[in-house]
């Protein structure tokens, strides 16, 4: 079965969005899967190859954007179809693409900020109606 993890983050800054997806991009790799990053335009593609080349001095994080190097472990896009693998599925646009839900994961990453609290409102009801298995991690209460 194929599931959705939902990330809570406390603060309203798309900022912090890019900042913990490359931290969760480490700690996916690192389990041995290839990610898909969706964004909504080239420039945010180009924002986030960058950050995650610099997000923390100590860290390697192999990517490349869509196309520039088949076989990249992590894929950064704006067309989920020509991505050449359906293992996780990064959502950092609004809408969550009818062919997100061919990857075993979909991941979400939410700030305080309205228009993203609505997308991945829609986008958790549309992952309940297809009956995937929903994790929600509460990144705003200690653990």
């Amino acid at each position: 079965m194929s599931r959705a993890d939902y990330y809570i983050l406390p603060d309203a800054d798309p900022d912090s969005r890019e900042l913990f997806l490359c931290r969760l991009c480490e700690k996916i790799l690192g389990q041995g899967l290839r990610i898909y990053i969706q964004v909504d335009t080239t420039e945010e593609a180009q924002r986030l190859d960058a950050r995650l080349w610099s997000f923390r001095a100590d860290a390697f994080v192999p990517h490349a954007l869509q196309g520039s190097e088949p076989g990249a472990p992590i894929e950064i896009g704006l067309d989920p179809q020509r991505s050449v693998h359906r293992e996780v599925y990064a959502n950092l646009a609004l809408e969550l693409p009818e062919s997100a839900f061919e990857f075993g994961r979909i991941v979400e990453i939410i700030v305080q900020e309205e228009a993203i609290l609505d997308a991945t409102r829609r986008n958790y009801l549309a992952c309940r109606n297809r009956g995937l298995e929903l994790n929600r991690h509460d990144m705003r209460t200690p653990s």
